[in-house]
């Protein structure tokens, strides 16, 4: 049986070495996996669950090393298909600042990421898994957004459905848009979870309270808001919990809310209490923060517990 199985953007992501310097110095560049849900699947993997992604890439080199890296990490790979002609897209990141790192993102028209069919995964591998996770990018473009809507309703609001609001502006015509997709999304989702910006686009409010009470309104069992260097912010109908920061010297702001996430996965299939979970996946993405990459910095458990137990 699949634990996790994520939906998704996928890329190969460059990230330059030196801080500080934007895309017009002088730059080396690192090489990694990237893409949202994929990440998740990663982080996922690296905590010991069995996590696959359902994906596209062009039939190029690049699409190739993804295919080779995330098996190497442990994900899945079972349901990355290969685009005849299409180009696997590139994401570059400039540590300017490191905190909020610039990032140009190089994607044709239609991805191979954004063509996913209902055909490309058999319904007992949606239906049977343990936690299916749908970023909200993911609804923005081609037949995928179709597909993940159809998958999301077919499991009835099962537990667990999660919902990654994942905003990214250049993928949508505007927020509008986004904003009525999203809320067909949190109708079928037992799980939100999101940053104040992408809850602002979902819900209306960047106030982490009323965009949890929306979420909880909306039938969600389970609101999480990323609050940054303010922590986190868990709600249910039997309380809230307050998550503090856990702080550390940034090297790269990039991923530590996909490390968030596959650590929220390990929580909700453990059973592990809000207040738990909101600690550990936190400490997660801290961790992340400490490291340049996002795929290959996903941490395992052993790494996570001494943050945790020095930020709690």
């Amino acid at each position: 049986m699949i634990d996790v199985l994520t939906v998704g953007r996928v890329s190969v992501d460059l990230y330059a070495s030196e801080p500080g310097v934007g895309f017009e110095g002088q730059q080396s560049f690192t090489k990694s996996v990237g893409g949202s849900p994929t990440n998740v699947a990663v982080a996922a993997a690296r905590l010991g669950l069995a996590a696959a992604v359902v994906t596209k890439v062009g039939d190029d080199g690049f699409g190739r090393y993804v295919q080779a890296k995330l098996a190497d990490l442990g994900v899945d790979t079972r349901y990355i298909g290969v685009r005849p002609g299409g180009q696997t897209p590139l994401a570059l990141a400039a540590l300017e600042p490191p905190e909020t790192p610039k990032i140009a993102f190089y994607r044709g028209p239609a991805a191979p990421d954004t063509t996913i069919t209902s055909a490309d995964v058999p319904a007992e591998v949606v239906d049977g898994c343990r936690l299916l996770w749908i970023s909200q990018g993911t609804l923005a473009q081609g037949s995928t957004a179709t597909t993940c809507l159809e998958w999301m309703a077919r499991r009835g609001r099962s537990a667990h459905t999660v919902l990654d609001l994942d905003y990214r502006a250049a993928l949508w015509p505007d927020p509008a848009e986004a904003q009525v997709v999203a809320a067909r999304a949190i109708a079928a989702s037992t799980v939100v979870v999101g940053n104040r910006e992408e809850c602002r686009v979902a819900v209306g409010t960047d106030d982490p309270d009323r965009a949890a009470d929306a979420l909880l309104d909306a039938g969600v069992t389970l609101a999480v808001v990323k609050l940054g260097a303010d922590g986190a912010l868990l709600a249910s109908a039997d309380g809230r919990w307050r998550i503090a920061p856990v702080t550390v010297d940034v090297a790269c702001g990039l991923g530590a809310g996909d490390a968030f996430g596959g650590a929220l996965c390990l929580g909700l299939l453990s059973g592990w209490k809000p207040q738990r979970i909101g600690e550990f996946a936190n400490a997660a993405g801290a961790l992340v923060c400490t490291r340049l990459t996002c795929a290959d910095a996903m941490p395992t458990f052993e790494e996570v517990t001494p943050m945790l137990r020095e930020g709690s």
